[in-house]
């Protein structure tokens, strides 16, 4: 378990020392209350590093809210969001999103590399979501609702196209590292979490 309900044990903010106020224990949930942006929201569980893993979590989102989860987070003074080095399953309200909202970035995405499918299950926001991520070096597999919503080979020719024609083509490090943090984001909207745990793999 890295987040029992009752204890934020191993969680701090990313570069940080302690979790920062944007982040509280309701009701036996890890709440973002949404006070994060692009810069500043993260927290990471930093108490140990995962490699290969098989990771589950619930969570729920506000309407009109963006947030997600991170793995193999490196930290260190030239990054200032895991964002810049750490792979993310894309957690979003798809349904009451106010704008447009491309595949790229809709929930269950390996954000801005890997699409998911039009018939994904979503539930609505403030409704609970289960999400899942097995990694490992010859595959990694995104489930939303128990639906399959991402497949890739890691490092493959494949997913090195991906990273140098798309958005990650100026972060260097981006998913660089084989072992690292797993991360939360608070990008503005109030996310809930719960029964967040991992398995190595």
């Amino acid at each position: 378990m890295l987040f029992d309900g009752s204890s934020t044990d191993g969680w701090r903010g990313y570069n940080q020392e302690t979790l920062p106020p944007g982040w509280i224990i309701e009701d036996g949930t890890l709440k973002a209350l949404g006070k994060g942006g692009d810069i500043g929201g993260d927290i990471v569980y930093g108490a140990e590093a995962f490699e290969n893993f098989e990771l589950s979590l619930e969570w729920k989102i506000a309407e009109g809210g963006n947030s997600g989860l991170f793995y193999h987070v490196l930290e260190g003074e030239k990054y200032n969001a895991a964002y810049e080095n750490a792979p993310e399953y894309q957690l979003i309200d798809d349904l009451g999103w106010p704008g447009e909202l491309g595949a790229w970035q809709s929930v269950g995405a390996d954000y801005a590399m890997h699409e998911p499918p039009a018939d994904k299950v979503v539930r609505a926001h403030n409704e609970w979501n289960q999400t899942r991520i097995i990694f490992t070096a010859e595959k990694v597999q995104y489930f939303l609702n128990g639906v399959k919503t991402a497949e890739f080979v890691p490092w493959s020719a494949d997913w090195d196209e991906r990273k140098a024609s798309g958005k990650w083509k100026d972060y260097p490090d981006y998913g660089v590292a084989k072992s690292g943090l797993i991360g939360l984001q608070d990008h503005g909207g109030v996310t809930w979490f719960r029964d967040i745990k991992i398995k190595k793999l």
